[in-house]
């Protein structure tokens, strides 16, 4: 029975044990009275804490009760001030059309004159962007593009400085552009390179620096730069003239683009064009043939032409002389006359033709060389040419034919060898005629002679 009484007693009061597990690991019983202090003890800690939480929940409570009344009051102000504001907007709104009634009724004829000055300073703007002015003079475009966003506000008004400026932009630009002045600025290399040097503007068509280089204006960068390639011939140098000159030396000469005002692509077309050295690389390898079979054939012409001018000059000084001299092709002719005085008519003829035609080959030496080069170099150019036209239509047929300007690249670089092979046949057809002339005037000489000499050994047999 005791036993029994303790098990109910341990399961009855398992809980509270629980409850007091901190109370019960620091004391352990060590009877049954012990433990049912130690429970009861737990009873009354437990009852406290109980009665504690209910107290904080009913605290709680009140709080949230407040928070929400105070929420309700809240949100039924808030509409209330909501219901005022959409009335005051409301009365505004009318307010604010009734007083733009009023200004455009005030406004008038103005509002067409605004209208205009908007116009004008929008196309001010975008001619002074990209304006060669606006190298020397940078910051009009923010006074501009203010002045517009100001005009297309309609509650805002243009002030009669404002206007004024509009006014005195329009005719700066008109007058600096007959203007050609000298100011400091940064100049951009094409290296990379920045140095402060003076630059000249003339008008709106180009600005140099003071080094006589042409330069370009970026009107992303606002700044100045210096063109990579610069204009071939004479135009660099009337650039240092035109930048070192004062204002009493009068007019000075300067290679002027037309299209400064619209972008300078008349000069941007100059300067990319390929000088002669580039075009001749153009023709590639065959050019490279072409050219030197042309400097071959010229030099091979100006080799005989002296080497014949020095005979012709021996065969004059030997129609002079009574005696025949062998360092010329008459005084060996002659000679063959004075070494056989009694030889017969027919061999002596014989012998004289033999003689010809022994110098004949020395004296057109060359010449056929000449005649070959003047018809082989042409040949040659059309090879070229064909064979550049065969790699342009290939590169058409593979990247299309939407870029004309490349298209037409490659055609005129095929076309070179042919322009190459016609500069070479054309002074070699010439050479090779006057070359030709000169050996047969020495030959006809030697005839003509040969001729006298039998004739005067025919009479001469005959008076015997």
């Amino acid at each position: 029975m005791k036993f029994k009484f303790v098990t109910a007693a341990a399961v009855a009061l398992s809980g509270a044990l629980t409850l007091s597990a901190g109370f019960a690991q620091a004391q352990e019983p060590k009877s049954l009275e012990e433990l049912l202090q130690f429970v009861k003890q737990g009873q009354v800690t437990e009852a406290k804490e109980n009665a504690a939480r209910e107290q904080r929940f009913a605290q709680a409570k009140a709080e949230q009760a407040n928070m929400l009344k105070q929420a309700e009051n809240e949100r039924a102000r808030q509409e209330q001030l909501s219901t005022e504001l959409e009335a005051t907007f409301e009365e505004n709104e009318l307010a604010v059309a009734d007083k733009q009634k009023v200004l455009k009724e005030r406004l008038g004829t103005l509002a067409e004159l605004f209208g205009h000055l908007t116009s004008t300073a929008g196309d001010l703007s975008s001619n002074l962007e990209n304006s060669l002015t606006s190298a020397q003079y940078p910051n009009r475009q923010e006074f501009l593009d203010s002045l517009i966003k100001k005009m297309s506000d309609s509650d805002k008004l243009p002030s009669i400085e404002e206007i004024e400026r509009v006014w005195y932009e329009l005719q700066r630009e008109m007058v600096e552009s007959g203007k050609v002045v000298t100011f400091n600025a940064e100049i951009a290399k094409p290296n990379g390179d920045k140095v402060e040097q003076q630059a000249t503007r003339i008008g709106l068509f180009n600005v140099v620096s003071e080094e006589g280089k042409y330069l370009q204006f970026v009107p992303a960068k606002g700044t100045l730069e210096e063109l990579a390639r610069q204009p071939s011939g004479p135009y660099q140098g009337w650039a240092k003239d035109l930048v070192a000159a004062t204002g009493g030396e009068g007019f000075q000469k300067f290679g002027v683009d037309p299209t400064g005002p619209t972008g300078g692509s008349y000069l941007a077309a100059l300067i990319n064009s390929p000088n002669l050295e580039e075009r001749w690389h153009q023709g590639g390898y065959v050019g490279y043939a072409i050219t030197a079979v042309g400097v071959f054939g010229f030099l091979l012409a100006i080799w005989r032409l002296i080497v014949l001018t020095g005979v012709s000059a021996k065969v004059s000084s030997q129609l002079k002389s009574d005696k025949a001299n062998t360092n010329n092709p008459l005084g060996r002719v002659l000679k063959v006359h004075e070494d056989n005085p009694s030889m017969d008519t027919e061999t002596l003829e014989l012998k004289l033709d033999e003689q010809i035609l022994k110098e004949t080959p020395k004296l057109e030496s060359g010449l056929t060389l000449l005649k070959i080069i003047s018809a082989v170099a042409p040949l040659m150019g059309l090879l070229g040419t064909v064979t550049g036209m065969i790699i342009t239509f290939q590169a058409i047929t593979i990247f299309g034919a939407g870029d004309p300007k490349a298209m037409a690249g490659g055609i005129s670089g095929a076309l070179v060898t042919t322009v190459l092979g016609l500069l070479v046949a054309i002074p070699t057809v010439l050479l090779h005629t006057i070359v030709n002339g000169r050996a047969q005037r020495i030959i006809h000489v030697l005839n003509e002679q040969s001729t006298g000499i039998i004739a005067e050994h025919t009479e001469g047999n005959r008076g015997k």
